[in-house]
């Protein structure tokens, strides 16, 4: 069920519009070793994951490995390095400050 509920929320949603706010608010474009920071957007995306699976931080970092669901959701294509659990953290804490 909530397997196809991702696929209807991405068939469904307008995520440019979603993407334009939080690049308005978010604008961090490197990580603190000077690597390309992960789109604002993928991290929002993890964050919905989380809320509406009861997933924490470490969990969600394994599912997005482990699923090819969560993967195709986010837009992650195979082999492409996913956010790990402090990566989520730090994002959530960071969106939450800028309000």
């Amino acid at each position: 069920m909530k397997h196809s509920f991702l696929r209807q929320i991405n068939a469904c949603v307008d995520w440019r519009g979603i993407r334009t706010l939080l690049n308005k608010k978010y604008t961090k474009t490197q990580n603190a070793v000077g690597n390309p920071a992960y789109d604002a957007l993928l991290m929002f995306k993890i964050l919905l994951l989380e809320t509406w699976y009861g997933l924490s931080d470490y969990e969600v970092e394994e599912r997005i490995n482990d699923s090819l669901l969560f993967s195709e959701f986010l837009g992650l294509d195979l082999g492409y390095p996913s956010p790990d659990h402090s990566t989520i953290s730090r994002f959530r804490s960071e969106l939450t400050r800028l309000g």
